[in-house]
């Protein structure tokens, strides 16, 4: 059932002429219904307003399954970067306590209504941790593809200023619309605002910052995913970690996961009797991210010298040049 809150905005915008905002609203209803189970009702909807949009020679969503909004305008343009991913949880490989997390905020969000209903909050509020590359990034979007929710990223460039109190005032910006629009929300990098208070190169301006953060997300009540991510967990202040509903811990594939990637990335491409074991031994101590540009370089040098299948020798010579890569850069950063 419609909340109050979307039947009001539903009349309001019909009211004001706002074709966007009220066919904004129709599809968030249609997405809400689609979530509850009601998925003929959910259909009707969208086909309602795709001939509604039809008849006014607006394009329609086709295809699209997410919940399209209005993009961001004005000043919280500037703030947050707005797309609808479609990816799904099969797509990642995952440990297993991981994923089972990941399957229980998925599963909750569905049910929202049913635990509001009986007083319980569904999870919502997650901290990301883990080194460059283990997929804290492609989670955001996989939650977001999951619930059929838009992914709005935190642009931190446009959020943190030098001029005192700038950057509360913009944060609030972020929160406030978490009310109005519910979506992903993601804040990466975001040691670069919750960095502890008190650390040597700590300002004024940092600690308000930080101040202002925990405030906000301690009030938000809104039915948005928070999702916030650091490579750098043992800088962010301790305060931060009791206000999310979990936390969710990223690390480098063993030997095991990063053959299960391999086979799923160039198992139709490659020839039979490739030891993706083998390989993987070789990919050991990459990440996720680091592995799979292994593997897309592999395809690429084989679409251009034309070769039908990918061998063995193919695949370890891009993954050892990524290998090296690797290395290399440990080198020069230690």
């Amino acid at each position: 059932m419609a909340s109050a809150s979307q039947l009001i905005a539903l009349l309001k915008s019909h009211a004001e002429g706002d074709d966007e905002r009220f066919y904004s609203v129709a599809m968030q209803l249609a997405a809400h219904e689609a979530r509850i189970g009601h998925g003929k009702l959910a259909e009707e909807l969208r086909a309602l307003v795709d001939q509604a949009k039809a008849r006014r020679g607006l394009p329609p969503k086709g295809g699209d399954k997410t919940v399209p909004i209005g993009r961001p305008r004005g000043e919280l343009a500037e703030l947050l970067g707005v797309s609808y991913p479609g990816n799904r949880l099969g797509e990642m490989v995952l440990d297993d306590h991981l994923e089972y997390q990941l399957k229980r905020v998925i599963r909750e969000q569905r049910q929202a209504e049913r635990l509001l209903s009986h007083g319980l909050a569904p999870r919502r509020k997650l901290l990301l941790v883990g080194p460059p590359g283990t997929g804290k990034t492609l989670t955001a979007a996989v939650l977001a593809g999951e619930l059929g929710l838009p992914l709005l990223q935190v642009r931190l460039d446009g959020l943190i200023t030098k001029y005192m109190g700038e950057t509360a005032a913009k944060l609030r910006q972020v929160f406030d619309a978490t009310d109005r629009t519910r979506g992903v929300y993601f804040f990466d990098e975001f040691d670069a605002i919750g960095s502890q208070r008190g650390l040597a190169n700590d300002v004024g301006e940092v600690r308000r910052i930080l101040n202002s953060f925990l405030q906000m997300i301690e009030q938000d009540e809104s039915h948005s995913l928070i999702v916030a991510a650091t490579n750098h967990p043992e800088i962010l202040d301790q305060a931060l970690f009791r206000r999310f509903d979990d936390i969710l811990h990223y690390g480098l594939p063993d030997e095991a996961r990063i053959a299960a990637l391999l086979k799923a990335r160039l198992g139709r491409q490659a020839r039979k009797g490739v030891s993706w074991n083998r390989l993987a031994k070789k990919a050991k101590g990459l990440s996720y991210a680091e592995i799979v540009r292994a593997c897309d370089e592999a395809l690429k040098e084989a679409v251009i010298e034309q070769k039908k299948h990918l061998s063995e020798p193919d695949i370890r010579l891009a993954i050892e040049e990524r290998a090296e890569a690797r290395s290399r850069f440990n080198n020069q950063t230690n």
